[in-house]
């Protein structure tokens, strides 16, 4: 796919993924829109491209008026950037958010700020978030149900990549909406990434939710970074590998090197994600990566 295109998820009827072109990076934000009874827009984007994704919704055939839930996985601006935006376009359209980040959402200065220290220069690529109306916004927690009319979300917390983030099951048509939580997909090479970000990002916690997505047992896995695939037991244990190895080789660097800045240096100029993405986002995700990690050494945790 390319940058705000979209197209059906195979097996998955009334489901769509839309590229977000994000970061200026094909395949490597995606969008889910679900064309329910009640439909849904699972995550949003940064905002930035939102024109784009107005389009999809458009041709997939859904009203300003008829969008009924507005659903980030996690208050991080990649995936709940654009929530604020939505709601304005679509006025009947209920936001909803794992509830450590309702107040986020709702006065999202403290998450700009801390966004623009995590991904520096590349806060280029963002656009300032909207504030969603207290009044449109309702927090979830475990087990609770989206209602999507003929089928339903329920709710799973994973908060190993950040406290407020969860995935989304629909048990009736087999689909786990992963968000950060497995890992980062690459289509290219049918294979997953690790996605580490400071500052709570949690190694222990983050495996144990790529079991609990196992437990699920699902048929499709819709990445946040980037789209659908098929479940294999196969995947989500390449995913664990990808974790433990990732927090090992810079554990070790920094035993080397014994200067965070320079492994963080080490790794941004030494990444193999150049194969398949651009030498800039390649660069930054070897950059947040590497940090988060040290924020987790650093608060005394092993791995």
């Amino acid at each position: 796919m390319n940058a705000g295109e979209f197209e059906p998820v195979s097996g998955v009827p009334d489901l769509y993924v839309h590229d977000t072109g994000m970061f200026d990076t094909d395949e490597y934000g995606s969008v889910y829109v679900y064309d329910a009874e009640r439909p849904a827009v699972i995550d949003t984007g940064t905002g930035a491209n939102r024109e784009a994704l107005f389009e999809t919704i458009d041709e997939i055939g859904i009203g300003v008026d008829e969008l009924a839930w507005i659903a980030p996985t996690h208050a991080h601006l990649d995936h709940a950037g654009g929530a604020g935006h939505l709601a304005a376009r679509y006025p009947n359209a209920e936001v909803t958010v794992p509830e450590r980040g309702v107040r986020h959402l709702v006065d999202p200065d403290r998450l700009v700020a801390g966004t623009k220290s995590a991904v520096r220069e590349q806060w280029t690529y963002y656009d300032e978030p909207e504030p969603v109306p207290e009044e449109r916004i309702t927090g979830l927690a475990d087990d609770d149900r989206i209602d999507l009319g003929d089928r339903e979300l329920v709710v799973h917390g994973a908060p190993g990549h950040a406290p407020h983030h969860a995935v989304y099951h629909d048990p009736d048509a087999g689909v786990v909406f992963t968000a950060d939580a497995a890992g980062i997909y690459v289509p290219e090479i049918d294979s997953v990434r690790q996605t580490t970000p400071p500052p709570q990002f949690d190694l222990d916690q983050c495996l144990r939710d790529i079991a609990m997505i196992a437990d699920l047992e699902p048929e499709y896995l819709c990445f946040g970074h980037f789209g659908p695939r098929e479940y294999d037991p196969d995947l989500l244990e390449e995913a664990k590998r990808a974790y433990v190895e990732w927090v090992e080789a810079v554990r070790a660097k920094r035993e080397e090197l014994d200067d965070d800045g320079a492994v963080v240096e080490h790794f941004e100029e030494t990444s193999t994600d150049v194969e398949f993405w651009n030498p800039e986002r390649a660069r930054a995700e070897a950059s947040l990566n590497a940090r988060g990690v040290l924020a987790f050494l650093n608060r005394g945790e092993t791995p």
